[in-house]
């Protein structure tokens, strides 16, 4: 059962509810179906159909046109002008060059809560991390994939650095992607709970080094796992070829 402290954070973290069911403007279909792509609902390859969007939001045709544009600058989404809207394929280049700028800002940010020490950074974080915790032992990854967001947003938050975060993240969708096809693997969420944990105490302890290694551990793991994404998702991903 739920502490009033953890029901009032989930509430305040917006964690999945009805999205779909509720008529929305542009910018929160944008959202839902953003969140349908990075979550694998809507998988690469898959057609993407204007007027029936339309009607399963409960708005006219344009609002969902103008979300279309909006994933297509994140390179979510394929229009092909009077044919078709196509989810686009993981780009495994853009996931790499995601990745490089995201180890950067959050070694970045740990080292500017260690400099701080001020306990009370990682208060936030502490807690999502418990409900991540919850949400493993319920076995919901799509709640612990928005937790884990979210926990990563919170230090950045607590650094001054939100902002950035937010920079980062409009540009995630291609390696968030490719996480959501490695958090089912074994021991994956065992893998990620243990790295949070890590993070927080070398920054609740000043141990900068600790809390480096952690964070490149982290962000390591599902470019590591490259391999296997490969031979068992090929259809998913567009991959450079080979010189």
């Amino acid at each position: 059962m739920q502490s009033n402290g953890e029901a009032a954070l989930m509430a305040d973290l917006d964690l999945p509810h009805d999205f779909e069911r509720r008529p929305l403007a542009s910018q929160g279909i944008y959202g839902s179906l953003r969140r349908r792509i990075v979550d694998l609902r809507l998988k690469p390859g898959e057609l993407l159909s204007r007027a029936q969007l339309a009607t399963e939001y409960g708005v006219s045709q344009t609002p969902v046109r103008d979300a279309f544009f909006q994933l297509q600058r994140e390179g979510l989404v394929e229009i092909f002008p009077q044919s078709r809207t196509l989810v686009a394929k993981i780009d495994v280049a853009h996931a790499r060059e995601t990745q490089f700028l995201r180890v950067a800002l959050e070694i970045e940010v740990m080292k500017t809560l260690v400099a701080r020490g001020d306990a009370s950074a990682t208060a936030r974080a502490r807690q999502i991390l418990a409900l991540q915790g919850a949400a493993f032992e319920a076995d919901d990854l799509e709640r612990f994939a928005i937790l884990d967001r979210h926990f990563h947003l919170s230090l950045c938050d607590a650094a001054g650095f939100p902002q950035l975060w937010r920079v980062i993240s409009e540009r995630s969708g291609h390696i968030d992607r490719l996480r959501a096809l490695n958090l089912p693997d074994p021991g994956k969420v065992t893998g990620i709970l243990q790295c949070h944990a890590a993070i927080l105490t070398g920054i609740e302890t000043g141990d900068a080094a600790a809390a480096e290694d952690a964070v490149r551990r982290h962000l390591s793991g599902t470019l590591s796992a490259l391999p296997s994404i490969i031979g068992r998702y090929p259809e998913y991903l567009e991959l450079q070829p080979e010189s």
